[in-house]
């Protein structure tokens, strides 16, 4: 129900909100108008009156003297001003959900978000579903990585300077992401991973805040769900490194700065809001993979900001893993040795390529078998929904198959290696 307050004012108009009332002449009296306006409010709330006002003008009510909410800075602007420009939520990242704003405007007809990139977006953390089985991970490395995650989440009990960055570096297909993942899965860490291709961009400083957001955001999975995590930057040098002629770009001088930043100050993480005392953000271990770390400008890579990991595993690490990559295969260990001695001076990535060629006939002889390559495109893309593809049978995995498939991945390092065509290109320039 509706209360009218009464208040006494100088003469001016009746009016009544929120429809406007036509004026109604009052008797003659010492009070020569009244204004009534009618509100949903539970009780009156008179309305201070000042003698310097203008005729007809009502003062707004103020919530209190004492009142935060409405105190003017030097520019003349009030605290909710000020908390929208420190804020970095905007409406974009909320979207039209349900609860949030009136459901009246949010609607139906998109679900209960409709903003359709939300769910997306706030989803940069990765899972590792896709690992399937059982791996063998390096005692060595394992040491490492978990050292370097459980000293950052306690480095507030520890008298000691612990480095925010680890660096691990070493050959080609040694397994450093691979291992580090399978790390994070045994942790039951959820980490957000990065690429080099993420840090260059063609709008000057996308990059370095990119990285800031999602490290903001693995400390919002530690804060929100109570799961660790972590930032992790793969083959980092492939986009800060410099190699002979590069251009150095402001992207790449942005995204160092950042990174130093972020060691220097793991708590205090600006994505381009105005900086307030309670924005206390968790440190998050960052862990980066690379090839060649000499390439990366040196301040970044000092002991106090990196920890540098060298990664080259043992004969016997390569051996135990290749063993579990061929042990539903049924290679026993002994032959697993022979293989790898047979290929020595071999990344990991080769004995997996090695298993992969494997497959080729047997995948020739799938496609013979369902109509040859010219019906291909209809087995694969154009099938109805309840026709399954042709069951593949994978072939039986011997000993001489895996050699006969190393000797032939092997010719083709070798003619990497001695052929350079581009010499027979431009042989004439050397006449």
């Amino acid at each position: 129900m509706a209360l009218c307050n009464i208040v006494v004012n100088k003469p001016s108009l009746f009016h009544c909100s929120p429809s406007s009332l036509p004026p109604i002449k009052a008797p003659s009296s010492s009070l020569s108008s009244f204004a009534v306006s009618c509100s949903k409010s539970s009780s009156p709330q008179p309305q201070s009156i000042d003698d310097g006002d203008k005729p007809g003008e009502v003062k707004p009510t103020r919530l209190s003297e004492q009142s935060s909410w409405e105190a003017k800075d030097a520019e003349g602007r009030d605290y909710l001003y000020r908390l929208g420009q420190e804020a970095d939520n905007v409406n974009i990242a909320v979207g039209a959900r349900a609860g949030v704003i009136d459901d009246l405007f949010a609607g139906d007809f998109l679900g209960t978000d409709s903003d359709i990139v939300f769910d997306y977006r706030q989803k940069v953390t990765r899972s590792f579903e896709y690992l399937q089985g059982d791996y063998y991970i390096a005692p060595l490395f394992m040491d490492k990585v978990v050292c370097h995650i459980v000293k950052n989440y306690i480095a507030h009990l520890l008298n000691v300077k612990v480095p925010l960055i680890l660096g691990i570096w070493g050959g080609k297909g040694q397994g450093k992401s691979f291992q580090t993942e399978l790390i994070f899965q045994a942790m039951g860490l959820e980490p957000i991973i990065m690429s080099a291709g993420e840090l260059e961009s063609e709008r000057a400083g996308e990059p370095g805040r990119l990285i800031r957001e999602r490290y903001r955001a693995a400390s919002l999975v530690v804060q929100n769900q109570g799961k660790m995590s972590c930032l992790m930057i793969n083959d980092i040098d492939a986009g800060l490194g410099r190699f002979g002629n590069t251009q150095m770009t402001v992207n790449n001088q942005i995204v160092v700065g950042t990174l130093m930043n972020l060691s220097d100050n793991p708590t205090r993480v600006s994505i381009g809001q105005d900086w307030r005392e309670s924005d206390v953000t968790k440190r998050i271990p960052v862990i980066v993979t690379g090839n060649d770390f000499s390439t990366i400008y040196a301040p970044l890579i000092r002991d106090g900001r990196m920890e540098k990991f060298y990664w080259q595993p043992t004969h016997e690490d390569i051996v135990n893993i290749v063993q579990r990559m061929y042990e539903k295969d049924g290679i026993s260990r002994k032959e697993v040795v022979h293989v790898v001695d047979t290929f020595p001076n071999q990344a990991l990535d080769f004995y997996g390529a090695l298993r992969s060629r494997t497959y080729d006939r047997s995948i020739l002889k799938w496609v013979e078998d369902n109509g040859g390559i010219e019906d291909l495109g209809k087995k694969l893309l154009k099938r109805r929904k309840d026709e399954k593809l042709p069951v593949f049978t994978p072939p039986k995995q011997t000993l001489e198959a895996l050699l006969e498939s190393g000797y032939s991945l092997l010719k083709e390092q070798q003619l990497i290696m001695e052929t350079k065509l581009s010499r027979e290109y431009m042989k004439n320039i050397d006449d």
